[in-house]
């Protein structure tokens, strides 16, 4: 992970916005690729005045979207045997599958807030053919919150990167208690409202 990490780091440095375009389209494509290393080190650079802070979280966030209309699709139109290639991805996939069924249409905006499942979920929003206008905007909406938080914190970490850098791997942990509350809150909320 560590080496994919700095590999990660060396491409974005090289390359920029370009880089960080690609890689945010992979991962959300259903490619292992963390946003949150390619983020927070676009964050980074962003402290240091070698990228801006606005387009950084747009170019996450709008490739955030192409990738994922690539994962809608694949599950609307059949998703290929490639994607199930390993049986990690099999169950982080059942696992977003699981959410879709649960939880609905908001699921596709928490999601985009937690790390694993945010790669996949768009797999079972395309097999229930989820209307191809409203899962972009709440895939827009909360990726681009996502890429907000993330460039925020590489920003904030500056001249302190190198602990940063080492704690990253904490981060999701923070990200799905947060994640988890909220979708806690909304269904406590839509609970009481059908009540």
């Amino acid at each position: 992970m560590g080496s994919l990490s700095h590999s990660i780091q060396t491409f974005v440095a090289a390359h920029g916005l370009e880089a960080g375009l690609l890689l945010m389209v992979l991962e959300s494509a259903c490619i292992p690729v963390p946003s949150e290393v390619t983020m927070i080190y676009a964050g980074y650079l962003v402290s240091q005045g070698d990228m801006s802070f606005a387009a950084a979280v747009l170019v996450g966030a709008f490739a955030n979207l192409v990738g994922s209309w690539i994962a809608w699709a694949a599950g609307a139109y059949g998703v290929d045997a490639w994607l199930y290639r390993t049986e990690r991805n099999r169950r982080h996939a059942e696992q977003a599958h699981r959410w879709f069924e649960r939880y609905g249409t908001p699921v596709v905006f928490f999601s985009r807030l937690v790390p694993i499942v945010r790669t996949f979920i768009s797999l079972p929003a395309g097999v229930a053919r989820m209307p191809l206008g409203r899962f972009s905007v709440l895939t827009f909406a909360g990726s681009l919150l996502w890429s907000l938080l993330l460039v925020a914190i590489g920003d904030a970490a500056g001249a302190n990167w190198e602990t940063w850098h080492s704690r990253l791997g904490d981060l999701n942990y923070v990200v799905v208690a947060v994640a988890a509350a909220l979708v806690g809150v909304w269904l406590l909320r839509r609970r009481r409202s059908t009540a």
